[in-house]
């Protein structure tokens, strides 16, 4: 149906007067399109069934309150679905873009349980967020009174930047520190452009700039300073530093050429796409131009890694996982997206070394049958003998996953306290780590996650902070009150 309506309005317009300036055509196309695109979110805002026990919300890490504003979009009353949507998510346009809502919301849909079709959430959301931006909804949220109190911020990602919003609505004055020279952390420099325009991450880091909150760009705790004095010149510190350390893989010829993290891979593209020159894309080392590419991993940033070598103008482009389809770790739109790109997926196969004198040839690979079930309730890979076989390849892309770097070290903080993952140890009660007034959020805490949950914990992490400041505050008033 919305496409037939599409369809219509392209016709209307080719009815239209050829004495338009290009400029005109254009803006009768947006005009155009804006209808259609208005059409089709009510058009899925109606499907919502308005359930009883509203799963899509339950399986939203924000608690998104999706059946209301589903409603409210079906009514036409787009400002009020906005201000629900914004009220339990600090980025919900960037949410609609980037979440795997086939995992999530949508995936647990009670019309996609019946088997006729999830409402595409998703596209609603954004869309619902994009008009709110056009029509100038989007307000700073500046405080209604100065507490008098500052917090620092390490970390300039999804949780650090929720948790700063939610900081400076409280009263708070909010300093966010990032090594990086933009703010957004994998938002900008971990998930491409053609999933989440940099534009989109930048309005709302200026938007926060707007309310009051202060960025230190290019700043490394433990260079510029040590955790100790940022604890020294806020009430409460957060460390919200995400987990960059990429897993690697030990095998003969893993030290070749081209050999390279996808992180490494995914910074450099999207920096090159924000204007800046890059020494390792000019040379090739980090471009997937003219070659034949391999990914090896199975997860988000795998498929983030493929679809990047397509649009660089990669020859070919293989995705090798030792598991199958069903057993991804990524989401399964992504994986449909990039076959329909021309991905190929070698499904069931783990690599065993590389090939290559100085610059890596090739993979070399064995063929993988998932045996019994582990104690996780996914199966056991298992080798199959004499199934080896090569790859060739040009550039070789590790997503392996990503681990904690070595935060006591590098804040020159020996007591502060990890677990046995690396990642930090919090009261999951108070999000505070092993010293007092520092908290962390985000996959510092969790490990490698969806931005989704770190604006959750940043949000936690927030009310927490708030509520240590206050006590803090309080105690020292009865302190002084007492002598």
């Amino acid at each position: 149906m919305a496409s037939q309506k599409m369809l219509g309005f392209v016709h209307t317009a080719q009815k239209m007067p050829d004495k338009r300036t290009a400029e005109e055509r254009r803006q009768d196309f947006a005009e155009i399109y804006a209808r259609f695109t208005n059409e089709r979110a009510n058009e899925q805002a109606n499907r919502c069934s308005q359930c009883g026990v509203p799963f899509c919300q339950v399986h939203c890490p924000v608690s998104n309150n999706i059946p209301d504003w589903l409603k409210l979009t079906a009514e036409g009353r787009l400002e009020e679905a906005y201000e629900v949507s914004q009220s339990t998510n600090n980025f919900p346009e960037i949410c609609g873009r980037i979440c795997p809502q086939d995992r999530l919301c949508e995936g647990n849909c009670v019309i996609e349980q019946s088997t006729h079709g999830a409402v595409t959430i998703g596209s609603v959301e954004k869309y619902i967020n994009d008009t709110a931006w056009e029509q100038g909804w989007v307000k700073p949220r500046t405080p209604v009174r100065e507490l008098g109190l500052s917090v620092g911020i390490v970390g300039a990602g999804p949780a650090g930047l929720a948790a700063a919003e939610e900081m400076r609505a409280k009263g708070y004055e909010v300093h966010v520190y990032d090594r990086h020279d933009r703010m957004g952390g994998l938002l900008v420099y971990g998930i491409p452009g053609f999933k989440l325009e940099k534009d989109v991450v930048g309005r709302r880091v200026q938007l926060l700039a707007d309310a009051g909150v202060v960025f230190h760009p290019n700043f490394e705790v433990g260079r510029d300073a040590e955790l100790s004095e940022l604890r020294k010149r806020h009430v409460a510190v957060l460390i919200a530093t995400g987990v960059y350390k990429a897993r690697d893989i030990k095998a003969p010829g893993c030290g070749l050429k081209n050999i390279v993290p996808a992180l490494d891979y995914l910074i450099t593209s999207n920096k090159v796409s924000l204007g800046d020159t890059v020494e390792a894309y000019e040379s090739g080392s980090l471009n997937a131009d003219g070659k034949k590419v391999v990914v090896l991993g199975g997860g988000d940033t795998a498929m983030d890694c493929v679809r990047t070598a397509i649009r660089q103008g990669a020859t070919s482009v293989k995705c090798l996982y030792r598991r199958d389809r069903k057993n991804m770790p990524g989401s399964q739109r992504e994986v449909a997206h990039a076959e329909e790109e021309g991905v190929e997926f070698v499904w069931q196969a783990a690599p065993e070394g590389f090939t290559g004198d100085d610059v890596v040839t090739g993979v070399r690979a064995v063929r993988i049958h998932l045996g019994v079930a582990d104690a996780t309730g996914r199966q056991t890979p298992q080798v199959i003998e004499g199934s080896a076989f090569t790859e060739e390849a040009d550039l070789v892309i590790k997503a392996l996953g990503f681990e904690p770097e070595d935060l006591p070290g590098a804040f020159g903080s020996p007591d502060l306290t990890v677990t046995r993952w690396g990642t930090l140890l919090v009261d999951h009660r108070t999000k505070m780590t092993s010293l007092d007034g520092v908290f962390a959020a985000g996959d510092i805490v969790r490990g490698a996650s969806l931005v989704v949950w770190a604006i959750r914990d940043g949000r936690d992490a927030a009310d927490a902070m708030h509520a240590y400041a206050q006590f803090e505050t309080e105690r020292v008033a009865l302190a002084v009150a007492a002598e």
